[in-house]
């Protein structure tokens, strides 16, 4: 690795670093900063910006978003609360499993914000303290996102494993990371049940109560939905946003047994086991690829294939006239749309995506032959380490879609197998480590006991133990039924 290279990544990391620090829009649009260096400063030739991905997630939080405007997200809420409510001894473990469920269902992990101070007020009213549910269920939310058949995250997994010859469906992922992700959250909030001490046995809890005005924020208060009225509208939207989804499902599964329900298309494709690049009359030298992207046919190099839509234009086309049909027909403001929590943080992720992902492939695609040299050995006899890779990066990035949109390209260059990345995917989810995002931090809010907490310490936090278990655990049960998956002929 020359002085040049390490003085570029560390460009890049800082460029990460600095944009973290700033969070929401900075750290896509910081990122810029540092493409800017690499560019003009360094000569590198610019990477190619994740359009695919950011289209997916625009028809997603659209969607979403309508949801939310038209009402449809609260009679979510509102069944999910009667749940917890109807079982508060077993809040510990049905908080996380309602906020992972959610965000599998909408595709964004923002829906926690609605939910949590009901979270800690039936904590609370039970006596139970509030950190153990609390920070396993802030973690759930945001480990949903990789069993999200939506998530620009299991999108682009899908999508950028079908350019490098690992053809599996948004079905198929989240069969193994539905399964998975449970488990680890199952084990986090196991070891969370007993987590701390009682509230009747806390003496900075119970000095608090001492106070007449802190006894009254703690327990005078009442977070609820269930008094809100929910119109037919509202219910008719998620009857349309539930549709969407077994749409996609439906088309999912048909393309997991081998069938097409789809239209079809000629392409223009690289022939398989041709040539990798082709020298032309002129004496240019371009990729297969390259010359299939212009549309030509060159005989032995490039060939005419009938191809069926491809799914992440499905997503899109029915995500897209999901919403247009709540907006249509059950009075979803656009404006509200605009102006909601999921709408908002969709399109900050948009940023963060297109900042991250084209400063990243900018610099790896630059060096990719020496990342091979130093790495394939590495990856070659351990390729799960790839894990602890994609970790790391997530603890700078603050979106898992960003980190499969960076890592992904490099490690199926490195010839890492698409089970083995398939299997480890559940390690892209590690922005809980610094706790500055977003859910962790108005957790942290909703707590009004003061048990869930940012330590004196930075990583002495409430979300440090509950991520750690249930990120380890759902990535050595997804890697194990990834295995079975492929030694079985599945994919």
């Amino acid at each position: 690795m020359t002085i040049t290279m390490i003085v570029q990544l560390l460009i890049v990391l800082l460029a990460l670093w600095v944009g973290s620090r700033f969070g929401s829009l900075a750290l896509g649009a910081i990122s810029g900063i540092g493409l800017a260096i690499l560019v003009f400063g360094f000569g590198l030739k610019p990477g190619t910006p994740p359009t695919d991905v950011i289209y997916i997630i625009i028809a997603a939080v659209t969607c979403a978003g309508v949801l939310q405007a038209s009402g449809g997200m609260d009679w979510m809420i509102q069944v999910a609360e009667r749940l917890l409510r109807k079982h508060p001894n077993r809040i510990t473990f049905l908080a996380p499993l309602t906020t992972f469920f959610l965000t599998v269902l909408v595709g964004t992990g923002h829906v926690v914000y609605t939910l949590m101070p009901i979270i800690c007020d039936i904590a609370l009213k039970k006596g139970i303290r509030p950190e153990r549910p609390c920070g396993v269920a802030s973690i759930a939310s945001q480990v949903g996102i990789t069993c999200s058949p939506i998530a620009a995250a299991v999108v682009a997994f899908a999508s950028i494993s079908a350019a490098n010859g690992f053809h599996v469906n948004n079905l198929q992922i989240i069969m193994i990371t539905i399964p998975a992700c449970v488990c680890g959250l199952m084990a986090a909030a196991t070891a969370s049940y007993k987590r701390g001490l009682d509230l009747d046995k806390d003496p900075k809890f119970q000095a608090l109560l001492k106070d007449p005005q802190q006894y009254n924020y703690i327990y005078g208060n009442s977070a609820t939905t269930l008094d809100k009225k929910i119109e037919q509208e509202s219910k008719n939207a998620v009857f349309i946003f539930l549709g969407a989804l077994a749409i996609i499902v439906v088309f999912s599964i048909v393309q997991m047994f081998g069938g097409n329900i789809l239209p079809t298309y000629d392409t223009i494709q690289a022939v398989k086991g041709g040539p990798a690049t082709v020298t032309l009359a002129d004496g240019v030298t371009e990729t297969a690829k390259q010359i299939a992207s212009a549309g030509v046919v060159l005989p032995g190099v490039t060939e005419v294939v009938s191809k069926p839509l491809a799914m992440n234009l499905v997503i899109q086309i029915i995500m897209i006239s999901a919403a247009a049909f709540m907006i249509i027909f059950c009075k979803a403001k656009p404006k509200k749309a605009v102006g909601g929590a999921v709408w908002q943080s969709g399109m900050v992720a948009v940023v963060a995506i297109y900042g991250i992902a084209w400063l990243a492939d900018t610099y790896f695609s630059s060096y990719m032959k020496e990342m091979q040299l130093m790495l394939t050995d590495l990856v070659s006899a351990y390729p799960w380490t790839i894990a602890i890779a994609f970790f790391l990066v997530s603890v700078l990035i603050n979106s898992q879609g960003a980190v499969v949109v960076a890592m992904l390209p490099l490690a199926y260059t490195l010839k890492i197998e698409g089970w083995v990345l398939l299997g480890v995917l559940p390690s892209v989810y590690g922005y809980f480590f610094i706790p500055n995002y977003p859910s962790d931090i108005a957790t942290v809010n909703f707590d009004r006991s003061g048990t869930t907490v940012i330590g004196k310490y930075l990583l002495n936090h409430s979300f440090m133990m509950p991520g750690l278990i249930s990120v380890i655990v759902s990535t050595l049960v997804a890697y194990g039924l990834s295995y079975l998956c492929h030694t079985s002929g599945i994919f």
